[in-house]
């Protein structure tokens, strides 16, 4: 042993002189990694890739489309990258063509070309590639579903794993990246700290009760349906003993990051969180998910107001950069999923937003000469249809800021106003969609706080942290959730709330591949 490590130090010796290059210990260099080229590279400049013609390229994706014939063959080729395709012209003379002759390359199959940059003698592109080379990577079977005719909604529901291949699927997926990117730099660039919050909670921020349970009562079986309900432990009184459960308690998936958030918040000054959050909502619509993504902002220091327009920027900020960002795919939006859909979200950043409070909201809509069929009056929750008539139909399109709800359809945790009937709450609607962002000032403090959570009969023990934030140096502190999922459907266009999500989670269903086709 002592002879290993005086060589070690002697090999150590050796390398930190400087005779280290002539040390050989038959180790490699690792790979330099660069940005591959991709087909949005070659022809996403503002001439389309006629900037490039007569350069060589590889491209690497998968087939579309392919058309052979007698002296030529076309073949669409998409990398994910782009709506675009790039367009691959082979001749028999090219390296690989006996692939296309014997029918490897067919829609579906994974593909590698080289070739040079031409100018395309077809109207839908201005470059294609002429190929030197081509090799199959991964063969498609002829089953593979996803074909040029076009196939509905519904139907890719049920081929989860394969519709990002689309048209439609790769957009949203491409818009959706950019809003997180988005996301992640307003917030930067406005001095916040982004903090992972816990998905595992024994709170239940919201106080509805709508949580998935975490457990390890149920005993581990190599098959979950054989697991027995009597081996539960089970208290004297015949009650589940969680006390023998993982972390002795009851525990949930988290609803809401939001309590966390406050905690850094009163550190920090301003944070954000960004992460799954989950419902056990048995609400099987084209509006709810039981896992989905939220952005939850907590300004110290900040009462409603700064909350309004930290939402109104923030809103404003996403929508501008996909705008800017992901032209090619607002123009598909635009003409396949929602004409005017790029007019309405110029709207949106450069009309300002309409404010007024509950009460006005409510007198609004038993004016309106329109009926509802959810009934209106003086505290109710207002439904998704007379938010969207009031922002839609009201306001002409412009966001509408609702604000001063009534106490008891809020949360515990909203500041009390001082008509003791109402709450510094506010949600901003939009059109289409009708709330996105829910906020509040949060009560900061201490006695209100205990007073409320004792008129909702919520246990103040499970609180005591969130109760000592008031206790140690409180501050006056307020916030925002945000669905992104909903914000995503509103930047596409997308009708139902589960195409908005790589893979959704619904009732009923939790497979990677096959949903309900709600």
């Amino acid at each position: 042993m002592m002879w290993i490590i005086l060589d070690a130090f002697v090999v150590a010796a050796a390398i930190s002189s400087s005779d280290a290059r002539t040390v050989s210990l038959g180790s490699q260099r690792v790979t330099k990694f660069e940005k591959r080229v991709r087909i949005v590279d070659i022809k996403g400049g503002p001439d389309e890739g006629l900037e490039k013609l007569g350069h060589s390229q590889v491209v690497r994706g998968w087939v579309r489309t392919i058309r052979v014939q007698s002296t030529v063959t076309f073949i669409e080729v998409n990398d994910g990258s782009c709506l675009s395709n790039m367009q691959c012209v082979v001749n028999p003379d090219a390296e690989g063509y006996d692939q296309v002759e014997a029918g490897l390359i067919t829609t579906g199959a994974s593909i590698h070309v080289q070739g040079v940059l031409v100018e395309s003698q077809g109207s839908k592109q201005k470059v294609e590639l002429k190929i030197e080379k081509i090799e199959t990577i991964g063969k498609s079977d002829p089953s593979f579903p996803i074909q040029k005719k076009r196939v509905s909604r519904e139907f890719l529901r049920t081929k989860a794993h394969l519709r990002p291949r689309t048209n439609t699927f790769g957009a949203v997926a491409r818009v959706r990246n950019a809003l997180a990117y988005a996301t992640h730099k307003f917030f930067n660039e406005n001095g916040f700290v982004w903090i992972s919050s816990p998905i595992i909670t024994a709170s239940d921020c919201e106080g509805a009760g709508e949580q998935f349970c975490v457990t390890t009562l149920i005993p581990s079986a190599q098959e979950p349906l054989d697991s027995k309900v009597d081996a539960i432990p089970k208290t004297e009184d015949g009650s589940i003993d969680w006390s023998q459960d993982f972390f002795g308690k009851p525990a949930f998936l988290t609803v809401s990051g939001q309590l966390n958030g406050e905690t850094y918040a009163t550190a920090l000054t301003d944070v954000y969180t960004f992460g799954p959050t989950f419902r056990a909502e048995n609400s099987n619509t084209s509006r709810h998910l039981a896992e989905f993504w939220m952005i939850e902002p907590e300004l110290a220091f900040a009462n409603l107001e700064d909350d309004m327009a930290c939402a109104t920027a923030y809103l404003q900020y996403v929508v501008k950069f996909i705008l800017e960002n992901c032209k090619e795919d607002m123009d598909f939006f635009n003409t396949w999923i929602e004409k005017g859909i790029v007019d309405r979200l110029s709207d949106v950043v450069e009309k300002d937003f309409v404010k007024l409070s509950y009460t006005d909201a409510v007198e609004l809509l038993l004016r309106a000469k329109k009926k509802f069929e959810f009934p209106v009056k003086w505290g109710c929750d207002l439904q998704s249809e007379h938010e969207r008539y009031i922002t839609e139909e009201t306001f002409g399109g412009s966001p509408v800021i609702i604000t001063d709800y009534p106490k008891d359809i809020k949360a515990f945790y909203m500041r009390q106003n001082d008509d003791g009937k109402t709450v510094a709450a506010m949600d901003v609607l939009v059109p289409r969609v009708g709330e996105l962002i829910g906020g509040s000032q949060r009560e900061e403090r201490l006695d209100y706080l205990e007073a409320r959570l004792d008129d909702l009969k919520l246990n103040k023990e499970s609180y005591w942290w969130y109760l000592d934030l008031r206790r140690y140096g409180s501050v006056p502190h307020a916030g925002f959730g945000l669905g992104f999922e909903r914000l995503v459907q509103f930047a596409t266009g997308i009708e139902n709330i589960r195409d908005a999500i790589p893979f959704p989670r619904t009732p009923g269903s939790a497979e990677s591949s096959n949903m309900p086709c709600i």
